[in-house]
C-alpha cells in the first residue's frame, strides 16, 4: 500500500518542503508517503477558471491507478479526530489498495475528482493556506502511525 498526496499548487518554499519531507520520511518502508505535484494553471484577468479546473482535475485523476481509494480534502467534508484518522488508515492498510489525498487548487477540487472520492475529509473548518495542508497531512498520518504502533511520538 502506498499514501499519495495529489496536490495542485506551483512552487512551495523551501520551508514547506523542509516541513513536509521531514515527516514523510519518518513514514515506514511498508506505508510511503509520496507526493504527487499537478502544476496549478496560470490564472489571469479573462481566465476561464472551469476549464482550468477541469484540466487540474483530469491531472490529477490521471496520476491515480483503478482500484486506488480517493480521498478528497474539502470544507464541506466530515472532520475526523487523530484517533479516527489512525483508525482509517488501519482500514486502509488492511484493504491493500493505495490512497490518493486529493488536495485541489485555490478554487477547491474539480467536480470530477469530488465524485470519485471513496471519502470525503475536512481538516477544519478554517480556510488553511496549501503549504500548511501539505505539512498537516504528512505530519498526522505520521502521528496516525504512530498510535497504531505505540510509538510515543504521539504521548
Amino acid at each position: 500500500m502506498r499514501l499519495r498526496l495529489i496536490s495542485v499548487a506551483s512552487r512551495m518554499p523551501r520551508w514547506v518542503e523542509q516541513g513536509y519531507h521531514e515527516y514523510a520520511k519518518r513514514m515506514p518502508a511498508d506505508l510511503p508517503l509520496d507526493l504527487v505535484e499537478v502544476p496549478l494553471a496560470t490564472r489571469g484577468k479573462n481566465a476561464d477558471v472551469a476549464r482550468l479546473m477541469r484540466r487540474e482535475g483530469e491531472q490529477m485523476l490521471a496520476a491515480t491507478q483503478p482500484g486506488d481509494r480517493i480521498v478528497t480534502l474539502e470544507v464541506t467534508g466530515r472532520s475526523w479526530s487523530t484517533e479516527e484518522l489512525a483508525g482509517h488508515l488501519d482500514t486502509w492498510r488492511l484493504e491493500a489498495r493505495n490512497v490518493n489525498l486529493m488536495v485541489g487548487g485555490p478554487e477547491g477540487l474539480a467536480g470530477e475528482v469530488a465524485a470519485r472520492s471513496d471519502q470525503r475529509w475536512s481538516l477544519s473548518a478554517l480556510t488553511l493556506p496549501h503549504p500548511l495542508v501539505r505539512i498537516l497531512l504528512a505530519e498526522q498520518l505520521y502521528r496516525a502511525w504512530t498510535i497504531l504502533n505505540r510509538h510515543p511520538y504521539h504521548k
